[in-house]
């Protein structure tokens, strides 16, 4: 059963940090570039940072470029998003993703409509 569990976020004051972290499992995680994904309250769903199967290449947002930082445990079949310097803007519901491609690199960020493997979703809210 090919599952994506997500833990992390929760609450915090603006400038304040999250870690947001995504076990996969029931499918080869290494062979998979990863995403993660964000759904404000009354807005569509947006690709915020991507990596590629190795991690050697990631992608961001410009809204998130420069305060999260996405990275990956293949050892522990394990994604994460580093949230720095949080704002009220970044409140919003979270997912991760898995997407599988030729050459195995995401090669950018977008809306998430070719992922295979989602996670369940984690609320971040951050306050003023």
């Amino acid at each position: 059963q090919r599952q994506m569990v997500q833990s992390g976020g929760g609450s915090v004051q603006a400038g304040g940090s999250l870690r947001l972290s995504c076990v996969a499992s029931g499918f080869d995680y290494s062979t998979y570039n990863m995403g993660w994904f964000r759904r404000p309250p009354g807005e569509q769903r947006d690709g915020i940072a991507a990596i590629s199967c190795s991690g050697d290449n990631t992608y961001y947002s410009d809204s998130v470029k420069g305060r999260f930082t996405i990275s990956r445990d293949n050892a522990k079949n394990t994604l994460y998003l580093q949230m720095d310097n949080l704002k009220p803007e970044d409140t919003a519901m979270y997912y991760c993703a898995a997407l599988w491609t030729f050459g195995c690199d995401p090669k950018g960020i977008n809306d998430g409509t070719d992922y295979q493997y989602w996670g369940q979703g984690t609320q971040v809210t951050v306050s003023s």
